[in-house]
């Protein structure tokens, strides 16, 4: 038997059923190739080569099955190696990358806020931060409704520009 003939013949049809096993084009390429590999080694077991590629998609459906389950075990792992090492992970938490993009966002937001106009400021941060209705804002600021809904939607609008252009710059 021709391995290589095998291969040609077979690696497309197999690959189209990795992509379904395993979700993803990226995944599927290296299931196939882990799959030959596995099936050049046990080449001597296969006892007809018409049978050839529903042998390669069940050693690649195995293979596909393996890489799913250490993906799903990744994140135990990772936590008892942190426990390992001493550390322990509040569950209450976010993991830390959540953490230091949250504060970014905030420290970005903060900013967006200090540089709005001071009337477009004070709305904002009534409305948005506080909580407050409008007709309270309205009140609070001595200012029509009408003008509190006109510097809101122009707080943000500046707010969303700001966080744009800072996001697009990292």
């Amino acid at each position: 038997m021709d391995f290589e003939a095998l291969v040609e013949h077979h690696k497309d049809a197999v690959y189209r059923q990795m992509v379904r096993a395993c979700g993803n084009h990226a995944d599927a390429e290296d299931v196939l190739i882990d799959a030959l590999l596995n099936a050049y080694r046990a080449m001597g077991q296969l006892e007809r080569p018409e049978a050839f590629r529903a042998w390669l998609a069940q050693i690649g459906r195995r293979v596909c099955w393996q890489l799913k389950r250490r993906e799903a075990l990744r994140p135990v792992l990772q936590l008892s190696q942190l426990e390992d090492e001493g550390l322990q992970v509040r569950a209450d938490e976010p993991p830390p990358d959540v953490a230091l993009a949250l504060a970014d966002m905030r420290r970005h937001l903060l900013a967006a806020i200090d540089a709005l106009p001071a009337g477009d400021r004070d709305v904002y941060r009534l409305r948005e931060l506080e909580g407050y209705s409008g007709q309270d804002v309205a009140d609070e600021l001595g200012i029509s409704l009408a003008a509190q809904k006109s510097r809101l939607h122009r707080a943000r609008s500046r707010v969303r520009r700001y966080l744009d252009r800072a996001l697009a710059a990292r």
